[in-house]
């Protein structure tokens, strides 16, 4: 009589990366492991105006998400001329991509929707009562929230101001690139220890004239730097000589894209880019630029603003500006439309639920209306989609 053999338990491929199948085990994985935090990267200069830095990460544990300082000087000589900051001042500073084993496209946003993401997902962060300059000649009309900024943070300038006199300011700015969808469950981290993994980390700087107008011979210099600070969780041993593992099927993205063309007076439709089958939508919001300034969210800027799929099927309507805003404030205790952010959340409450299946529902869109009273100028919109997405899991 032959007895049979038994096959050996087959590896499992997450996210691009072969992990031994007997590793995944969530429970023990959480039980035993440590989150740890240190610099990884300490940029003393940055590479300029229009250029990139790029950062690449440490093989080790479970990398969950990057805490990025930028700080450092703006130096301002007006000459003959006059200086004023843009709207985008200063945490358009950087747009940040992270990248990660073939992934190109996790997170692709600029430094304000990365700032809306991080009390959107936190749920206990807000900004009142942090006094920044906003509008109006230099240092700016003190506001005391809706500046999605930490009191900790130095702008050195104030956001859409003008009249900047001569002078040297510090800046010092916070951001958190969410890896992981939430640092809880660890939904999205990546596994990095291992030599087949390949984690970067992209900060690609503004042109100067996305942040600052400038008249005659007047000049702007910034001297920045950057510390990187990685959230990882350690792994396990299994006590066997192996490891413990979550389950790490999935990535998590944040991704911002610019609709140039179509935004005007009247009804306004966007298909969400990028839809697919595995793919759950948590959240989009957007903000509508006129002549480089959001539109700030009220009734007078926006009606019926909605979400849709399928041929007519409209499942969540807000009847103006004002009620998105006011709902979101209610949800986030945060409010976004001072900063022109419309929000459409289906992860703050009980994402099991509430997030959309992309596979499910077809030909995904968002709408809203601008109405004819709202004088335009190169109007454009930029939304960013959060989604959870399959990470090629397969035994």
């Amino acid at each position: 009589m032959v007895q049979a053999i038994a096959a050996p338990p087959q590896n499992v491929v997450f996210q691009g990366i072969e992990v031994p199948a007997e590793s995944v085990n969530p429970a023990a994985f959480f039980a035993g492991t440590r989150r740890q935090r240190s610099p990884l990267a300490s940029i003393a200069t940055w590479q300029g105006f229009g250029n990139t830095d790029t950062i690449t990460m440490r093989r080790s544990g479970v990398l969950a998400a990057l805490n990025v300082r930028v700080h450092g000087t703006v130096t301002t000589l007006k000459g003959t001329g006059t200086i004023a900051t843009t709207w985008r001042f200063p945490y358009d500073v950087a747009r940040f991509r992270f990248t990660a084993n073939g992934q190109s496209n996790l997170i692709n946003a600029h430094g304000w929707p990365l700032k809306a993401r991080a009390i959107m997902r936190r749920g206990d962060l807000d900004d009142r009562g942090v006094a920044r300059g906003v509008g109006g000649a230099s240092p700016g009309t003190s506001r005391t929230q809706g500046t999605l900024s930490l009191n900790s943070e130095t702008w050195g300038l104030g956001q859409g101001v003008t009249a900047i006199a001569d002078g040297t300011y510090d800046v010092d700015l916070f951001y958190e690139i969410p890896v992981a969808d939430d640092l809880a469950t660890l939904l999205g981290a990546v596994f990095a220890q291992t030599t087949a993994t390949s984690l970067d980390l992209n900060i690609d700087w503004a042109q100067k004239a996305e942040l600052f107008t400038l008249t005659n011979d007047a000049a702007v210099t910034m001297n920045l730097g950057v510390t990187v600070e990685p959230i990882i969780y350690s792994i396990p041993p299994n006590g066997s000589g192996g490891i413990w593992l979550p389950d790490l099927s999935a990535f998590h993205s944040l991704v911002e894209n610019r609709v140039a063309n179509g935004v005007g007076n009247g009804n306004n439709e966007h298909v969400l880019v990028g839809q697919g089958v595995g793919k759950q939508l948590e959240r989009v919001f957007w903000r509508v630029f006129n002549n480089g300034v959001p539109l700030t969210v009220n009734s007078t800027n926006y009606d019926n603003i909605y979400w849709g799929y399928g041929l007519s099927d409209m499942p969540e309507t807000f009847d103006n500006g004002w009620t998105n805003r006011q709902a979101m404030e209610s949800l986030f205790s945060n409010d976004f439309g001072l900063e022109g952010f419309v929000v459409l959340d289906w992860a703050k409450e009980w994402a099991f639920r509430d997030t959309i299946d992309e596979g499910a529902a077809t030909d995904l869109r968002i709408g809203y209306t601008i109405p004819a009273g709202v004088a335009l100028t190169s109007p454009a919109i930029e939304y960013v989609q959060e989604t959870i997405f399959a990470g090629a899991a397969v035994a």
